[in-house]
C-alpha cells in the first residue's frame, strides 16, 4: 500500500497492503533460515531478491484472527470444539499469504520499473513495500498503485470459484469464504482514494498527470486521506453501532469499544501516512537544492606534523574551515575532524600535531563535488562520517563536507514552501 520514498514513502496501513518506500535492515542470505533483523523482524526469504520480514506485531494480529474468528466458528461449525482455533489459526496465515501476494505485486511492478525494492514487511495493519525511489511518470505511479488491489480481487475471485468446488458449511467452504471476504475488503479498503492507501497514490497519479506536478497531487491525494480518516474515526463505530453490518443485532458494550478503538487506529494511521507523504513530497522537491559544491566548506591541506594552532591559523588566514591532512606528495590522507579540535584548549594547540586529530580517509568518504540531491544523500548514507573530502574530477581537493552542514540543509529545504 505505501512507498517509503528517501527511502523511500513508503509505510502504510493495509487492512491494509501497499507499496512504500522506507529503512530496513535486510539480511546477508535467503535461505529458508529464519533469523532476526534490526527493525525488520523474522526473515522469511527472499521472492525475487527481496526480503519479506514478519514484525512482532503479526503475532498480535495473528492470535487476535484466530480469536475472533474461531468464535464465529463454533456458532457455523460447533462440532469443531477445540480444533476450530487450530482453523482459525490456519484462516490468519493463509489471509497474510494474501496480503504478501499483495506486497509481492507492488514489488514485482516496481523492479519492472527499476526500482529498487529494500523489503517487504508483514506487520500489525497488513503488509508494506519499501520503495526505495519514486516512479518518472503519473503512468507508472498509477499501476504501480493499482496492481495490488487488482491482485487481491483476482485472489478473491479464486476463492470465489473454488467455493464451487467444496460442499457449504464445512471447514473448507467456510474458510474459502473468509478468505474471498478478506481479501476483497483488502482491496476495497486500499482503493479508497485517500494517501497512503493505493487509491491515494492513483489519485495523486491523476492529479499529476492533469497538473504536470506531482507535488499538486501528492497534496490533493494527502487531504483526501486526511478527511477519510476522519471519516473513519466517525463513521466506522456508527455504521456498526446501527448495524448496518450485524444483521440489525444489538451490539454490545464492549463491542462498541472494539469499534472504537479499531477506527482510532486506523484513522491515525492513515492521518499519519497521508502527512508523511507531504512531508516526503516536500523534501523531493527541494533535495535538488543539496549540492556537494555548495555546501562544502572551504579548506586548507596541512602536512601530519604541523601543530594544531599553525594550521588553524594558515585556515583562518585563508578564510578556511576545514584543515585537511597531506603527504608530501600533496595527496590528501586524512581529515582534521572538527570534534577534535574542539576537544582541545587553546593552551595546547602549539602542541598538539593536527595530523593527531585527523580521520583517515576510508573508502566512500572522496564526494565528487558535482554530486547533489539523491545521489549525494545516497553516497553519505553509503559511507557514514562526520565529515568528507569534496575532490573534483581531476582529483583535487575542493574542500570538505561537514555531515552538520548537510543535515542543516536538509531541515531548511523541509521548511521551505512548496512552490
Amino acid at each position: 500500500m505505501k512507498q517509503d520514498d528517501t527511502g523511500g514513502e513508503r509505510e502504510r496501513p493495509r487492512a491494509r497492503s501497499g507499496a512504500a518506500s522506507g529503512e530496513g535492515g535486510a539480511a546477508p542470505d535467503g535461505g529458508a533460515k529464519r533469523r532476526a533483523a534490526p527493525g525488520g523482524g523474522i526473515l522469511m526469504g527472499r521472492p525475487f531478491g527481496v526480503p519479506v520480514y514478519v514484525a512482532p506485531s503479526w503475532f498480535v494480529v495473528a492470535a487476535l484472527i484466530t480469536w475472533v474468528f474461531g468464535g464465529q466458528l463454533d456458532r457455523v461449525l460447533p462440532d469443531l470444539g477445540g480444533a476450530r482455533y487450530l482453523v482459525s489459526l490456519f484462516f490468519a496465515v493463509a489471509f497474510y499469504a494474501s496480503v504478501l501476494v499483495h506486497e509481492l505485486a507492488h514489488t514485482v511492478a516496481a523492479l519492472r520499473f527499476k526500482l529498487p525494492v529494500r523489503r517487504i514487511q508483514l506487520q500489525f495493519f497488513g503488509g508494506v513495500s519499501e520503495i526505495e525511489k519514486e516512479t518518472e511518470t503519473p503512468g507508472r505511479e498509477f499501476v504501480l498503485a493499482f496492481v495490488g488491489p487488482l491482485l487481491s480481487l483476482v485472489l478473491a475471485g479464486v476463492f470465489y470459484l473454488a467455493m464451487a468446488a467444496v460442499e457449504p458449511g464445512t471447514v473448507p467452504g467456510v474458510l474459502l469464504a473468509g478468505l474471498m471476504i478478506s481479501n476483497l475488503i483488502v482491496a476495497a479498503f486500499n482503493l479508497l482514494p485517500g494517501l497512503p492507501l493505493d487509491g491515494g497514490r492513483m489519485l495523486r497519479a491523476v492529479v499529476w498527470k492533469i497538473t504536470g506536478k506531482p507535488m499538486a497531487g501528492t497534496v490533493a491525494a494527502a487531504w483526501v486521506g486526511r478527511a477519510l480518516a476522519v471519516a473513519v474515526l466517525i463513521g466506522l463505530p456508527l455504521v456498526t453501532h446501527t448495524g448496518a453490518f450485524g444483521g440489525g443485532q444489538e451490539v454490545g458494550g464492549m463491542e462498541t469499544v472494539t469499534d472504537a478503538l479499531l477506527a482510532a487506529i486506523l484513522a491515525a494511521i492513515i492521518w499519519t501516512g497521508a502527512g508523511n507523504s507531504l512531508r516526503m513530497a516536500r523534501l523531493r522537491e527541494h533535495l535538488p537544492e543539496l549540492a556537494a559544491r555548495a555546501l562544502t566548506r572551504r579548506a586548507v591541506p596541512v602536512e601530519t606534523g604541523m601543530s594544531l594552532s599553525e594550521a588553524l591559523r594558515r585556515a583562518n588566514e585563508a578564510g578556511a574551515r576545514a584543515l585537511v591532512v597531506v603527504d608530501g606528495q600533496g595527496e590528501a590522507t586524512g581529515i582534521v575532524r572538527e570534534s577534535g579540535i574542539v576537544g582541545v584548549p587553546e593552551h595546547r594547540r602549539p602542541w598538539v600535531a593536527a595530523g593527531t586529530l585527523a580521520q583517515d580517509l576510508a573508502e566512500g568518504m572522496r564526494v565528487p563535488a558535482g554530486l547533489a540531491g539523491e545521489a549525494l544523500l545516497d553516497h553519505l548514507r553509503a559511507t557514514p562520517a562526520t565529515e568528507y573530502l569534496v575532490v573534483e574530477e581531476d582529483g583535487a581537493i575542493y574542500g570538505v563536507l561537514s555531515t552538520a552542514d548537510v543535515e542543516r540543509a536538509f531541515v531548511q529545504a523541509m521548511a521551505r514552501p512548496s512552490s
